[in-house]
C-alpha cells in the first residue's frame, strides 16, 4: 500500500509500506493492507512505518489528519 506524509512545507515520505501506526486523537491505531476506508484526526506523536523492506521509520508530527482509501494512506501533518 502507498503512504504519503505531507507537511505544509514538503512531502516527507512517499513509498510502499507494510504497516503504519498513527497517533489518533482517540488513541493510537494501525493500518494494514486492505484496511477499511477512514478519515481521522491525528494528535501530536510519531507516525511509525514499516516499509516493504521491513525497515522501521518514525516521523514526529504535531497533529493533522489521515485518509485511508483503497490501499493509499495520505497523512496531512503539521
Amino acid at each position: 500500500m502507498l503512504l504519503e506524509i505531507i507537511t505544509p512545507g514538503k512531502k516527507i515520505y512517499s513509498g510502499e509500506v507494510q504497516s503504519v501506526k498513527l497517533p489518533g486523537s482517540a488513541g493510537s491505531f494501525g493500518v494494514l493492507k486492505n484496511h477499511a476506508a477512514l478519515i481521522s484526526p491525528l494528535k501530536k506523536g510519531n507516525v511509525k512505518v514499516v516499509d516493504e523492506q521491513k525497515q522501521h521509520h518514525s516521523f514526529p508530527i504535531k497533529g493533522g489528519v489521515v485518509e485511508v482509501l483503497k490501499n493509499k494512506i495520505i497523512v496531512l501533518a503539521e
